[in-house]
């Protein structure tokens, strides 16, 4: 083979459908695989803590933040090798696996702040406003909570954990590069 047919050549820039701007499609593709990420994080948080929980035999408390790392270890994973693939390695002075485990921390709090959000939500919903029953507290710890940490979750990990990846807002002349 020749060098020219070995050499990687840059993804064509591909035109949005006719009525969608390039950021409005981006932002859609972002929020795709934000969620598929996410799904498969719930599936492992959800079999995890049955299986510590039932046949392992761990507390309940044990058995959540071990389920609860490894979901976010999954959400870390979808989101670095799928969703912001694009994203350039990080680097702390020269050494990225530092910087990797720095990102993967500040994911991590971010996500640790979706679950208060989902606490708090349940509180309010239990405590405050006197709605005790099982199926209210799962309509608020589940639903609402799992909407407004969603979210949280999502704008948390485009501002803070991958903030240089390339986005969907449009590119300032200053930014390219000739």
């Amino acid at each position: 083979m020749s060098a020219a047919v070995l050499r990687r050549r840059a993804p064509k820039a591909r035109t949005p459908a006719p009525g969608r701007s390039p950021g409005t499609r981006g932002l859609s593709g972002e929020l795709l695989g934000f969620a598929a990420a996410g799904l498969c994080a719930y599936a492992t948080d959800l079999a995890l803590f049955v299986l510590l929980r039932g046949p392992v035999g761990l507390g309940p408390l044990a058995a959540k933040a071990l389920s609860f790392l490894a979901a976010c270890t999954v959400a870390y994973a979808g989101n670095a090798l799928g969703t912001y693939r694009g994203a350039p390695a990080p680097r702390a002075h020269g050494r990225t696996r530092t910087a990797r485990l720095r990102r993967y921390a500040v994911f991590f709090v971010v996500n640790l702040a979706g679950a208060v959000v989902q606490l708090l939500c349940i509180a309010v919903s239990h405590y405050g406003l006197g709605l005790t029953s099982p199926r209210a507290d799962a309509v608020s710890g589940a639903g609402v909570g799992m909407v407004l940490a969603t979210a949280l979750r999502f704008w948390g990990t485009r501002t803070f954990v991958f903030a240089d990846a390339p986005g969907p807002g449009p590119v300032r002349v200053a930014d390219r590069t000739p």
